[in-house]
């Protein structure tokens, strides 16, 4: 079947032979492999993985679960906030709605003062209706995050809610 089904794109080291008449590619899967491999990317990738490595996957793990604690308690004492997605074991996102506020305006909100959220539906209606809703403001928290950077946050959603 694969020597049979003709590559969608063309490019080096695919073809065997060329003239005006004829293309022969070479084997599979070459013949599926068009252009030079996307070099600069596999070598950042090797260094990202080195980074990742040298400060260690569980240090970086447990850090993330301190900022999300961290966050959800600030996030929390907002007025009208409510977290959706509050599982004890899960990744360091922090899904909100705020009530009386449009997600878009919230996130465009935060956008302009410099603050990095999804609003929308996150590729998850069907649990987001389950769980009551159209869709949500996601910001999401990783091993570069501060405290700080939470505090802003909070501190701006805080002063959003506030508008009427």
């Amino acid at each position: 079947m694969l020597e049979e089904a003709r590559p969608y794109q063309g490019g080096g080291n695919m073809i065997a032979d060329v003239t005006f008449e004829l293309t022969r590619y070479q084997p599979s899967p070459n013949k599926f492999e068009a252009g030079t491999g996307n070099i600069a990317d596999a070598v950042g990738l090797g260094a990202a993985i080195d980074y990742v490595t040298s400060l260690g996957i569980e240090n970086i793990a447990q850090y993330e679960h301190a900022l999300l604690e961290y966050g959800i308690a600030k996030l929390s004492a907002i007025p009208g906030l409510t977290l959706v997605g509050t599982a004890a074991n899960k990744t360091s996102v922090l899904s909100f709605v705020l009530a009386g506020h449009e997600n878009e305006a919230v996130g465009r909100y935060l956008s302009q003062v410099g603050i990095a959220v999804r609003s929308g539906h996150h590729c998850a209606q069907p649990i987001l209706r389950r769980l009551g809703y159209e869709s949500t403001v996601r910001p999401s928290l990783a091993f570069y995050n501060t405290p700080q950077e939470i505090d802003f946050l909070a501190e701006q959603v805080d002063r959003f809610a506030a508008r009427q």
